[in-house]
């Protein structure tokens, strides 16, 4: 019988959290259950990044991820060895979507300047990470999801916290980026050089 991890309920980013844990202990086949298509879509894509084939079931309500981990070694070894994007050694981090804490539409304009001077520039970041109100960037401004196409295209990589975008209910906006979790963006941040807030 397969080992079973039982996430349902569980906030993110604990179903990722606890599949790794299963992955570290050695198990090559694994269930997790969850209860929610935001964790289906971070287990699977942490499967696909630890070379685990991820086949999904779905009962009233209830996610099963049929985990087995594939031919050989090499592809988890490719996953954890990655290089980083091809954007610089350095991340943005933004969990808010104004600069500064005076005036409201003051703020608005510096982050869409800000955005645009980076995509403009020659040193991109290699991540921009979004979360708490940041997230209505790349999602509720144009202006700004545009600057962020840009950065994408030239190999910035976005990552938006997806219990964050479910808070704000606005999941199904998001104009440019990853629909992420708290175990990938604090990752991310461990293997930029630097990482600088807004």
């Amino acid at each position: 019988m397969a080992h079973i991890v039982d996430a349902k309920g569980k906030p993110c980013p604990t179903p990722v959290i606890l599949a790794k844990q299963a992955m570290a202990q050695g198990h090559t086949a694994f269930t997790v259950l969850v209860d929610n298509p935001t964790a289906v879509e971070n287990l699977k894509r942490l499967g696909d990044n630890q070379g685990f084939e991820v086949a999904v079931r779905e009962e009233g309500g209830t996610y099963a991820l049929d985990f087995t981990k594939g031919e050989g070694c090499s592809a988890c070894e490719e996953a954890v060895n990655a290089p980083l994007p091809t954007g610089g050694d350095w991340a943005v981090f933004v969990g808010r979507d104004i600069i500064g804490d005076g005036d409201r539409e003051l703020g608005t304009n510096l982050m869409r300047m800000f955005f645009y001077t980076l995509a403009q520039g020659e040193d991109k970041p290699g991540a921009v990470l979004f979360m708490n109100a940041g997230v209505k960037l790349p999602t509720l401004d144009e202006q700004v999801a545009d600057h962020l196409k840009a950065l994408c295209d030239s190999g910035t990589e976005i990552l938006v916290c997806g219990t964050c975008l479910n808070f704000y209910g606005i999941t199904d906006q998001l104009k440019v980026g990853t629909v992420s979790n708290m175990y990938d963006i604090v990752t991310r941040m461990q293997k930029a050089g630097k990482v600088i807030s807004l």
